[in-house]
């Protein structure tokens, strides 16, 4: 029989730069010891980070946004398995139903998002959520960690059904230059977050954490991931490759609510923490942008060599350009390019299933609030 009066296992011995890091802060993880004596939360103590409210308490809520967004997304709930791939499949194997730039501009898109959506993740659970201490935020984090599971699955799903050479396309983000050089520059911010020693808490620490934000959810999820949604989405338009169009508008829609969420997440620590936006971090935020822009264009010209009707390289960096600026807006930068038109003003649009459903005339399943969204 148990007894609950002791202990029952020896506790593990913290390193001492743990131990004095625990002392002058409360316990932000919500695996800490449980204070028989603490008072009940306030609004007034919750934070983006570095709180010192309980983040094992839901309630009450002070993001409201947070929660209306965890709520959106359950509402948004959706398979792939739901999408038919039988026209896709006649068309993937017919001789002449795609030229060689459709079908390289496929392969290349897939083998982006395949490891991506794994990556995103990866930087969610691993890095993310550690240092995000509120929980209506965690509450959506753990929501968007399904969503880009669900996501890891319809690519599984796509290479499946298509019977494309597995190994190929889910080792693409190591073989494809264009691919690794996005992969690898989003992933020094996750690696810096995921040394166990790494606390928010300094200046430079936090600053290092808003970093990671504006680099998986600004420019990952809000630029890198919207080329891919324009050139699969550009060949529904025209009725091919619908069904796996289709599960892109599904994935669009998701990661929609990701970058919004993403951005409401730095635009409060900015608010919660004046000193942190600087001119100079400001600027190198600015930089950040950019360096993705080129990135991508160097990815758009090794998708596209040729282009194919509707949709070029040159479209596609025009179209990165008007992303780049859009988002440095929403963070209340200056732009980083010249004014730029949008050149798929269709884009918008693609967002709304109920509006595109004549595009790919297919079965388009309806989700309880998708027309009351919000996605700007």
């Amino acid at each position: 029989m148990l007894d609950w009066s002791e202990p029952s296992a020896p506790q593990r011995r913290m390193s001492p730069f743990v131990a004095a890091h625990a002392a002058a802060a409360p316990d932000q993880s919500g695996l800490g010891a449980i204070d028989r004596s603490g008072g009940r939360v306030s609004v007034d103590d919750k934070r983006m980070i570095n709180c010192r409210a309980d983040v094992n308490q839901l309630l009450p809520l002070k993001y409201k946004w947070a929660w209306e967004k965890y709520l959106a997304g359950c509402n948004n709930h959706w398979m792939p398995t739901e999408v038919s791939m039988q026209a896709d499949i006649a068309l993937w194997k017919s001789r002449d139903g795609l030229t060689d730039d459709e079908r390289r501009a496929i392969k290349r898109n897939l083998g982006f998002f395949a490891a991506s959506e794994s990556l995103v993740a990866n930087n969610i659970v691993l890095a993310i959520y550690r240092h995000l201490t509120n929980p209506e935020c965690r509450q959506y984090l753990l929501r968007q960690s399904f969503e880009e599971a669900v996501h890891t699955h319809t690519f599984q799903y796509i290479v499946e059904s298509l019977g494309l050479d597995e190994g190929e396309l889910f080792n693409m983000y190591r073989e494809v230059p264009s691919i690794t050089d996005k992969a690898a520059w989003a992933l020094k911010h996750t690696q810096n977050l995921d040394d166990p020693n790494f606390r928010t808490g300094t200046p430079e620490a936090d600053q290092a954490f808003l970093r990671d934000l504006v680099a998986f959810y600004v420019i990952f999820e809000g630029m890198w991931f919207y080329t891919g949604f324009a050139q699969i989405l550009s060949l529904g338009r025209r009725n091919k490759m619908v069904g796996i169009a289709e599960q892109y508008q599904y994935i669009l829609r998701d990661e929609s609510i990701h970058l919004n969420f993403g951005i409401d997440v730095i635009n409060q620590i900015k608010i919660e923490n004046p000193h942190l936006w600087t001119k100079a971090f400001q600027d190198e935020i600015r930089t950040m942008v950019r360096e993705a822009a080129e990135l991508e264009a160097a990815y758009g010209r090794d998708t596209m060599p040729r282009g194919f009707l509707g949709l070029n390289a040159s479209l596609c960096e025009s179209y990165m350009h008007f992303i780049a600026n859009r988002r440095c807006a929403q963070l209340g930068l200056p732009p980083v390019f010249t004014e730029t038109e949008n050149p798929f003003p269709w884009m918008s649009e693609a967002m709304d299933l109920k509006k595109e459903k004549n595009f790919f005339e297919t079965r388009v399943i309806e989700y309880q609030n998708g027309g009351a969204l919000n996605w700007e």
